[in-house]
């Protein structure tokens, strides 16, 4: 393991850790104070809304929803209910749900938007309410209490990096084409803004797109027509904002026919991600431990229902374009290429070695010692 590998690996422990110590702190504090009010007379008798943007990527259902709400029932003995909602990518279903979360007066809510935008006015309606706001993994616009995320720059910065370590004598003024994430995402800007401050100058951008909704088709299909105007021969790198989109690039790249796929990034450490990795046609993927994130949203969510604050679980502020100062707590990433997935993924148990090494990636893991 290089050495930012290190420092990367020492820093994710060190933020769990964190929000474990921040957690139990707050759950103290919870059972203690005698002033307060509101919600805090139930206790740990809780009800916190969880709503979620989509399920097409494989974290939200499979990582996101369990952690935070074995969290809350960690933090609250058992005694809190979470109600799930998903909104399947419908900002407007979205705010339906809500309007249902208020109806039904949950204690606090979480809320990873469809449309950081367009959920403002919900945000709103709930803080009306008495309802305390958590932004998880996207900044919300609204009267947000508090946000969690990964260093959604940095993710850009790591990609942006890899992408030029694998062009190599090509990222000196070789061709690109850049599939940034959808533009009602405010994440998507930031993986955006890092990657180019790494790229900008040193490579041409010969296609850019922003992908609607992060569908896979939607890159596979502007991946097509970047080939169709650059020439398949005439691409020397691929940027893609997550491995969903990756997955629909490489499609379009050998259907093609390139002999040689061009270097392809991504994000997320989704599975299908991880074993193109293994078979060498993905470069890399950005792993972001999911489990620090969502104990750090279900402790702020516990905490903002129990009337306490904030500073022992939020390490810092960050600004909306209608908020300014919101507490936050941010998790640091870690690039994830064929080196490193047994100091990631498999040591972290996101998956075991059977998941990734299946019957037709199997010669690959073997060739890279994944036994």
């Amino acid at each position: 393991m290089n050495t930012r590998m290190r420092r990367a690996a020492v820093a994710v422990a060190a933020t769990a850790m964190a929000v474990s110590l921040a957690a139990c702190g707050s759950a103290k504090e919870s059972g203690n104070k005698a002033t307060d009010t509101g919600s805090a007379k139930k206790g740990n008798d809780l009800k916190i809304g969880l709503l979620l943007p989509e399920n097409q990527t494989a974290r939200y259902e499979k990582f996101d929803r369990p952690i935070i709400e074995k969290k809350i029932s960690d933090l609250t003995g058992g005694k809190a209910k979470v109600i799930y909602a998903n909104a399947k990518q419908d900002a407007t279903v979205q705010t339906q749900q809500v309007d249902t979360m208020i109806t039904n007066k949950v204690d606090a809510l979480i809320i990873d938007s469809v449309d950081s935008k367009a959920i403002a006015g919900a945000v709103k309606k709930a803080k009306d309410a008495g309802i305390p706001v958590v932004a998880f993994d996207r900044l919300a616009e609204g009267p947000i209490d508090a946000y969690t995320s990964f260093d959604n720059e940095e993710v850009g910065h790591v990609q942006g990096k890899a992408l030029l370590e694998a062009m190599g004598s090509k990222a000196d003024g070789g061709t690109i084409v850049m599939m940034n994430g959808a533009i009602t995402d405010p994440n998507a800007a930031l993986f955006k803004k890092g990657a180019k401050a790494e790229l900008d100058g040193k490579v041409k951008v010969g296609k850019e797109y922003d992908t609607k909704e992060w569908k896979p088709e939607n890159a596979n299909a502007n991946m097509e027509a970047a080939i169709s105007a650059l020439g398949k021969g005439k691409i020397d790198g691929v940027y893609s904002a997550n491995d969903g989109m990756a997955g629909g690039i490489i499609t379009a790249l050998k259907a093609a026919g390139l002999s040689k796929l061009p270097p392809v990034t991504g994000q997320d450490a989704e599975l299908a991600g991880v074993q193109r990795i293994v078979a060498g046609e993905q470069f890399m993927s950005v792993y972001k431990p999911y489990g620090p994130e969502g104990e750090a949203a279900a402790s702020m969510a516990v905490a903002l229902a129990q009337g306490n604050k904030l500073d022992s679980i939020a390490t810092s502020t960050v600004d909306s374009p209608t908020n300014k100062g919101i507490p936050t707590f941010l998790v640091p990433v870690v690039s994830l290429t064929k080196d490193n997935i047994k100091d990631t993924v498999l040591k972290d148990g996101v998956y075991t070695l059977d998941e990734i090494c299946t019957a037709n990636y199997k010669a690959a893991c073997d060739k890279l010692g994944l036994k």
